[in-house]
């Protein structure tokens, strides 16, 4: 549990709360998008995944938990049935992470847009047998489409401006525990 209160943790769990706070409200702000523009991708979703695969002790499940609860009410979704979806998402590739860390960046791509398509599935069927109101397929389906072709750009810029990289084979941290 000490692993999750050591400065570098804290410090890139405040960086991802920030940047998921970025993008919750650029989509709370009430822009003028002419009615004819394709959707815009979900760019918090590609960006926890690729945090999850990288650095998975640095988003402990709690937090994603509690983040994707708070955009479901900002966004007035129903509460918990997408942070439910993204939290088995990202539990399902944190248990992964080994695997996936000698993964070359398109069969990695292949695996997160997989785990994106299933998690758009398990939301879309909840809403179904609720029966609460769902947004056009074709609208969702070209947003979905949109999040998976985001993947690789969102890691190249957490990658390349955040500095969050997979650790090396053999990487130990300060106190000499393997990565």
């Amino acid at each position: 549990m000490n692993e999750y209160w050591r400065l570098d943790t804290l410090a890139n769990m405040g960086l991802w709360l920030l940047v998921a706070a970025l993008s919750i409200l650029l989509r709370l702000l009430p822009l003028s998008v002419p009615l004819d523009t394709l959707p815009r991708p979900d760019l918090l979703l590609p960006l926890t995944l690729a945090w999850v695969l990288r650095r998975p002790a640095h988003l402990p499940a709690a937090v994603i938990a509690l983040v994707f609860l708070a955009e479901d009410l900002f966004m007035m979704r129903p509460p918990g049935l997408w942070a439910l979806c993204v939290l088995a998402g990202t539990e399902f590739l944190r248990r992964r992470q080994s695997v996936v860390r000698e993964m070359h960046i398109m069969l990695e791509w292949a695996l997160v847009s997989a785990v994106i398509v299933t998690m758009f599935l398990a939301n879309r069927l909840g809403l179904v047998i609720v029966m609460s109101p769902r947004p056009p397929l074709d609208l969702s389906l070209v947003k979905l489409v949109f999040t998976v072709l985001s993947y690789p750009l969102v890691v190249l810029v957490l990658q390349t401006v955040l500095r969050v990289r997979k650790p090396a084979t053999g990487e130990v941290d300060e106190l000499g525990r393997k990565v």
